[in-house]
C-alpha cells in the first residue's frame, strides 16, 4: 500500500510517499480501508521534532496522522464479526498510522459512521468536533449571549460559530485575511471582521452598538433570533447548565459588549477580543497559535487575577486532561465523540473540510503552517 512516511524531522518536503507492506490487524484490531485521514496543525509540529502531548518526539520513519474514517476489510482474532465491512471512524489516539491506504485500528475505538455523514466530515468530527463540545461545557452560549471567535474559519471556529447561532447568540467571527473572511462571512456569522486590518476593533463596536439601538426597538439579538435560534434549540452538549443570560446580556444592552470569547488563537487578537467583554463576561482558552513567523510559537493567553477582578470577568484555561472535567461518565472522551458524530449526522452541526490528495500531505502541512487552510484539513487517498 502507499503510506507518508517521514524519515527525518523537517520541513514538510520530508513528508514522502512511500510502497510498505499492508498492515496486519493483531488480536483486538480491525483493518480498515481509508478513506479520510485527518491532519492537525500539531502533525506539523511533531513533524519538526517537537515532542507535543507525546512522552518523546515519534520515532523514525514514521507514519503520521491519528484520525482515519473508512471501511473494515478484515478482523483481528477477538472482534465481532459484525464489524466487517461496516463504515467506520476512529481516533488512534497518541499512536500515528492515519496517513496510508490502509490502518489497523484497535476496535474499541471504533465509532460506526451514522446515517449518512461522510468519511470527511466523520474525519473532523471524531478529533476537532469532540474538542469543540468539550469546550462549550465551560460556556454554553444563549439567546442573549454575544460570542465573539477568533480563528473563525478553523475547524473548531466554524463549528463554535455554527453551534452558537443555533443557540441564538449573536455572533462575530474573526479571520485573518480578506479570503478567510469572506468565508466567515458567507457562513452562520453576524459579523465577519478580518484580524490582519487594523480598525477590527472599531468595526466590531459599530455593529455591537447599533445592534444594542436595534435591541431597544424590538429587534436585533434576542431570543428566537438568527437561523434555527430561539429558546433551546441549540445541539445541546448536555455538559453544563444550559444556556443562560448573563449580566450585561439582553435585549437593549447584549449588542453594547461580548459576553463571551473562545480563544484558540491567543495574541494580540484575542487581546483584544477580551477588551470587548461586558462585565461577567467569559473568557475560555483552548489554545493559542503565535501571529508571528513561528506557527509554533506562542503561549495561552492569560491575565492576573487583579485585572479580571477589576473588569468583573473570569478567564480559564481548558486545556489538557482538565478539558473532560465537565462531561462525566466513565469514557468522557467516547462520550464526546459519539455526541459529535450523532449532532453532525442530524446535520445541526456542519464540519467545514478543506481535502488535500494523501500524495500532497506535504501541501496540507505546508498550508496549514501558512494558516490558509479553512476548516479541517483532511487527506484522501
Amino acid at each position: 500500500m502507499r503510506a507518508v512516511r517521514l524519515h527525518a524531522f523537517g520541513p514538510a518536503e520530508n513528508l514522502v510517499v512511500d510502497e510498505v507492506p499492508d498492515p496486519l490487524p493483531a488480536p483486538g484490531e480491525v483493518l480498515v480501508r481509508v478513506a479520510a485521514a485527518g491532519a492537525h496543525l500539531l502533525d506539523t509540529a511533531l513533524r519538526q521534532g517537537h515532542r507535543g502531548p507525546l512522552p518523546e518526539p515519534p520515532r523514525l520513519p514514521t507514519v503520521p496522522g491519528r484520525e482515519v474514517a473508512g471501511t473494515v476489510t478484515a478482523l483481528g482474532t477477538g472482534v465481532p464479526a459484525h464489524w466487517l465491512g461496516k463504515r467506520v471512524v476512529a481516533h488512534l489516539g497518541l499512536a500515528p498510522g492515519g496517513y496510508a491506504e490502509q490502518a489497523a485500528v484497535p476496535a474499541g475505538r471504533l465509532h460506526e459512521i451514522p446515517g449518512p455523514l461522510g468519511f470527511a466530515q466523520a474525519v473532523a468530527m471524531i478529533g476537532t468536533g469532540r474538542t469543540t463540545l468539550a469546550v462549550l461545557g465551560f460556556a454554553e452560549p444563549g439567546p442573549g449571549d454575544v460570542v465573539i471567535v477568533p480563528g473563525a474559519a478553523g475547524g473548531m471556529g466554524t463549528l463554535l460559530v455554527q453551534y452558537a447561532k443555533h443557540a441564538g447568540a449573536t455572533v462575530v467571527g474573526i479571520a485573518g485575511g480578506a479570503a478567510r473572511t469572506a468565508l466567515v462571512a458567507a457562513g452562520a456569522v453576524d459579523l465577519a471582521v478580518d484580524r490582519t486590518r487594523p480598525d477590527w476593533p472599531s468595526e466590531v463596536r459599530v455593529f455591537l452598538d447599533g445592534r444594542a439601538d436595534a435591541a431597544g426597538t424590538g429587534a436585533g439579538s434576542g431570543p428566537g433570533a438568527g437561523p434555527d435560534a430561539g429558546p433551546g434549540t441549540g445541539p445541546g452538549t448536555g455538559l453544563g447548565r444550559g444556556p443562560v443570560v448573563r449580566p450585561g446580556g439582553g435585549p437593549g444592552t447584549a449588542g453594547r459588549r461580548a459576553t463571551i470569547v473562545f480563544d484558540g488563537v491567543g495574541g494580540g487578537t484575542a487581546r483584544t477580543a477580551v477588551d470587548l467583554l461586558a462585565p461577567g463576561g467569559h473568557h475560555v482558552v483552548f489554545g493559542w497559535f503565535d501571529e508571528g513567523d513561528d506557527v509554533h510559537g506562542g503561549e495561552a493567553l492569560t491575565f492576573p487575577e487583579s485585572y479580571l477582578t477589576e473588569r468583573g470577568i473570569t478567564s480559564e484555561v481548558v486545556l489538557g486532561p482538565g478539558i473532560l472535567s465537565r462531561v462525566g461518565g466513565p469514557d468522557p472522551m467516547r462520550t464526546l465523540e459519539s455526541r459529535s458524530l450523532r449532532l453532525a449526522a442530524e446535520g445541526r452541526l456542519v464540519p467545514s473540510v478543506q481535502r488535500f490528495p494523501l500524495a500532497d500531505a506535504a501541501g496540507a502541512h505546508r498550508a496549514m503552517e501558512a494558516r490558509t487552510t479553512v476548516g479541517k484539513v483532511v487527506l484522501e487517498p
